[in-house]
């Protein structure tokens, strides 16, 4: 199907995007992968398409104190071969590389892919364990959102009406810290049915957890953080049982939606099984 008539903008400068933005009934089209195909299934016919694609300084990965700087129109391609992720962030580049197929990542970007926020994208989990943060910018300047603060609902974000989400920080661990994401992917659109990204820091001398974070994609309406997963590790030394207790609680606090993939009772496992798989190769990791 043909998506309905629209005008079509390409705007050079980040100025000029905010204030095309102004224009009723306009939608930002960063990758296209998300918005396209709703138009051309008439789910979506906005009025004005405002390409992002040639705005400058909105893409690129720079590394500074404490973390790095990824542009919100850095492909996931990009973010998958980065040498600099990889080497500080590791899990970050391996989230980007399980997301969909090769044509999804050579185009789609992850502020595209996070501001649109599917409830069963892979890099959201991913977010909420490292504690991405968000930095939008509207007329009335920039402003900088934590990731606990990003997830709203089905689809929906922090990024207020005319508003774009340029850039997304990431802040790298110390010493003593590892993270790994799994899922179980669709067999088809290669989504996450279930999702889970895990990391841990663990001081070296006590053998015990000072710092956890746990994200939860795909199994409810929007990415989550497993609040109880993460008391039930902070301050402990993980070992199996400690691990699999905790993992036991995954689903807890997840609006887990029964649907084609399987019951709640299916998913909500899932959680279980993902939380503790990603909880045992995270501390492996940070052990290593």
């Amino acid at each position: 199907m043909y998506p309905a008539a629209f005008e079509y903008h390409a705007p050079k400068t980040l100025k000029e995007a905010l204030s095309l933005l102004k224009l009723s009934d306009s939608k930002l089209l960063a990758g296209g992968h998300s918005l396209i195909p709703m138009m051309k299934l008439r789910l979506a016919q906005p009025k004005h398409i405002i390409d992002l694609g040639k705005v400058k300084g909105l893409n690129g990965i720079k590394e500074d104190k404490g973390g790095f700087t990824v542009g919100a129109m850095t492909t996931h391609w990009e973010v998958e071969s980065s040498k600099a992720l990889k080497a500080k962030v590791p899990v970050v580049s391996e989230t980007a590389a399980v997301i969909v197929d090769p044509a999804v990542r050579n185009k789609g970007t992850i502020g595209g892919s996070l501001a649109h926020a599917d409830p069963a994208a892979d890099m959201p989990a991913t977010a909420i364990a490292l504690g991405f943060e968000f930095i939008c910018e509207g007329a009335k300047g920039k402003r900088t959102v934590k990731v606990d603060d990003w997830f709203k609902g089905l689809m929906e974000t922090a990024l207020k009406d005319k508003e774009v989400l340029t850039a997304i920080r990431i802040p790298v661990s110390g010493p003593g810290s590892g993270s790994c994401y799994m899922k179980f992917p669709h067999p088809a659109s290669r989504f996450a049915i279930v999702g889970v990204c895990a990391a841990v820091t663990i001081d070296k001398k006590t053998g015990n957890c000072t710092k956890v974070g746990v994200g939860v994609t795909g199994a409810g309406t929007k990415a989550v953080r497993a609040k109880g997963v993460e008391a039930a590790l902070l301050g402990k030394k993980l070992d199996a049982a400690t691990i699999e207790a905790a993992a036991q609680k995954a689903a807890d606090g997840v609006d887990v939606q029964a649907d084609l993939q399987g019951s709640v009772e299916y998913k909500a496992h899932l959680c279980r099984v993902f939380a503790r798989r990603a909880l045992e190769a995270a501390l492996k990791r940070a052990q290593g």
